[in-house]
């Protein structure tokens, strides 16, 4: 499992966006880059818009290593239909991905450890593998006492984020479906996401 070592939010100010959109980011203090020439601001190349915008995503998804992030792509690349969408509908059925946007947890990081202790229940069965990928209905359910967690409670009310169209829950049983894979425009990113440049990225 990959885990990130510093700050989660650190990420932030080094790409330059409130990758999360929540408000406790240090981006919404200070603007520019960490460290001793954060503040200088150079034009990337063509490489390193590429890179950041792959950076974004894997970050994004509670930082997921090259090695997973690049089979992935390399699934999308495969599927019928534009890679940069299928990269984007791939990534949206990992199980921890889904478990954060049904409101179950605050951050897709508190995702990966709900489900890697065994929370969370897909058809009826245990699953602790936050990378699962999830099928089109599919009914994923918070188990047993992990409904009365305050960290689920305070989650699945808060007002921060809203349930996206592809997804049913109900909050009040802790359970939900997943209805369909999203297309890129359906995805409620707080920045915007560039898979196409992903996608070039891996094609160079």
């Amino acid at each position: 499992m990959s885990k990130r070592q510093e700050s989660k939010y650190k990420v932030n100010r080094r790409l330059g966006v409130n990758l999360w959109g929540r408000p406790k980011s240090p981006l919404n203090r200070r603007e520019y880059g960490p460290g001793q020439h954060g503040q200088r601001r150079k034009k990337p190349s063509d490489f390193g818009v590429q890179l950041q915008a792959k950076q974004k995503l894997k970050a994004y998804y509670g930082n997921i290593g090259e090695r997973q992030f690049r089979r992935l792509y390399e699934e999308a690349d495969r599927r019928k239909g534009d890679t940069g969408e299928n990269l984007i509908a791939l990534l949206e059925r990992r199980l921890d991905a889904v478990v954060y946007r049904m409101k179950f947890v605050p951050t897709v990081f508190a995702a990966r450890q709900f489900v890697s202790h065994g929370h969370v229940r897909v058809n009826g069965k245990r699953v602790n593998i936050g990378s699962y990928q999830v099928k089109d209905g599919d009914n994923i359910e918070v188990m047993g006492k992990a409904k009365e967690l305050a960290l689920v409670l305070e989650a699945s009310q808060s007002p921060e984020r809203d349930v996206p169209d592809y997804l049913q829950v109900d909050h009040k049983a802790m359970k939900g479906s997943f209805v369909r894979a999203p297309q890129l425009a359906d995805v409620p990113y707080p920045v915007t996401m560039e898979p196409n440049l992903v996608v070039e990225f891996y094609s160079r």
